[in-house]
């Protein structure tokens, strides 16, 4: 196990340089950022130089990867346009976004496999049709129809919630942003646990159970459930970046400012530093969330063991 996390962890450092290398020519090429900060107005050209050389805009942009590489290593992520350090920023939006996560995660797992579970037993009757519609509208209906909808009827007619989440972003408020954030993501959970337990219930192992006279309730969460969330783990572990980097609009409909403002908010004013940034975390992210899933199939599975 030792060495295939260190070899998973070596293997995660040219994926780390190759995604933030993609990233910082993408942003490089968005547009300029000099205009951005001079407003409406076109900047004269003593100030555009100027701008230029206190960003470090006048160097070529391999020299600009390369610097703003050697600073992530110190935990240096650069300075906005407005003069704040991008990590001032990261410690106000992060907290926000990951409790967002975690509320979204939840729904999934609580309310996903529950209903994947009991549809995955019952395939074929009312209730698994019933359920399987429902996701199909759920995966139909664009994020931010959902949020919106929600905002309006919970929110503005019926008084249940406020339209707008708080600065201080409690679990409390995040609950119907959570559930906007998964809804997609809790179908799909939906529908891949309903199809790995009615492809397993029909294995040898869970028959044979069975027919030791085992407990229904422990065939079910000891054999059947436990093998069946392999693949459930797999979509769960790569969503967790997902939302964090795809909480854009819901974020935008709650007025929450997490890690997707603050991304939206970079675009818009064409902030390379915030926008790289921020992405260069969620990149982190997405490896440490794949090597964490890689190693749950271990405890998933026993039969699974790592060189």
């Amino acid at each position: 196990m030792g060495r295939y996390v260190i070899r998973r962890l070596l293997q995660m450092i040219p994926v780390f340089i190759g995604a933030t290398l993609l990233i910082f020519l993408m942003v490089n090429v968005m547009g300029d950022p000099v205009a951005g900060l001079c407003g409406d107005r076109a900047c004269d050209p003593a100030t555009a130089a100027q701008l230029e050389k206190e960003f470090g805009l006048d160097k070529p942009v391999w020299q600009q990867y390369l610097t703003y590489m050697g600073n992530v290593f110190t935990g240096d992520f650069g300075t906005a346009f407005n003069g704040q350090p991008v990590t001032e920023l990261m410690s106000t939006a992060f907290p926000v976004t990951i409790r967002l996560t975690i509320v979204a995660i939840l729904f999934e797992i609580v309310i996903g496999i529950a209903l994947g579970v009991v549809t995955g037993l019952r395939r074929g009757r009312p209730v698994d049709t019933g359920v399987l519609l429902f996701t199909l509208v759920v995966i139909s209906v664009p994020t931010f129809v959902t949020g919106l909808l929600l905002q309006l009827l919970l929110g503005v007619e019926w008084g249940w919630i406020k339209p707008s989440v708080s600065s201080d972003a409690t679990f409390g408020e995040l609950i119907v942003p959570g559930l906007v954030l998964a809804s997609v993501s809790l179908a799909y959970v939906t529908r891949l646990t309903r199809t790995s337990i009615a492809e397993n219930k029909r294995s040898d192992y869970v028959r044979t159970a069975i027919a030791k006279g085992l407990p229904r309730r422990r065939v079910i969460t000891k054999h059947l459930l436990r093998n069946s969330l392999i693949p459930v783990v797999t979509f769960i572990g790569t969503d967790v970046g997902a939302l964090m980097g795809g909480a854009i609009v819901t974020e935008r409909i709650f007025n929450i400012h997490g890690v997707g403002f603050q991304l939206y908010q970079g675009i818009l004013r064409q902030n390379t530093q915030t926008v790289v940034g921020f992405v260069t975390v969620l990149v982190l992210v997405f490896l440490v969330a794949n090597l964490l899933v890689d190693l749950l199939y271990a405890v998933l599975d026993p039969r699974i063991r790592y060189a």
